[in-house]
């Protein structure tokens, strides 16, 4: 892809994508049964999409995902969160 199209979603989001790409490639290497990074992976969603995630979200998409243990893609977050 090429700078243009990054430019793009850049402008409509209000998201650097050097933030994008940092979000995906820890989810791409995540150990989903670590309960830790779950929770920084969710606060990190959250803050990209300019959402609050109440503690009790945060708890329960935790429990979830940890619970499962099967890796997740930002869609799978973002879905959670209602995007």
């Amino acid at each position: 892809m090429n700078d243009s199209f990054f430019r793009k979603i850049e402008s409509k989001t209000g998201v650097p994508m050097e933030e994008v790409f940092a979000l995906a490639n820890a989810i791409q290497y995540a150990d989903f049964s670590d309960e830790r990074q779950v929770r920084k992976i969710i606060r990190n969603v959250g803050k990209l999409a300019r959402k609050d995630v109440p503690q009790h979200t945060e708890d329960e998409l935790v429990r979830s995902i940890v619970n499962n243990g099967k890796s997740m893609n930002l869609n799978d977050i973002q879905d959670m969160l209602g995007r």
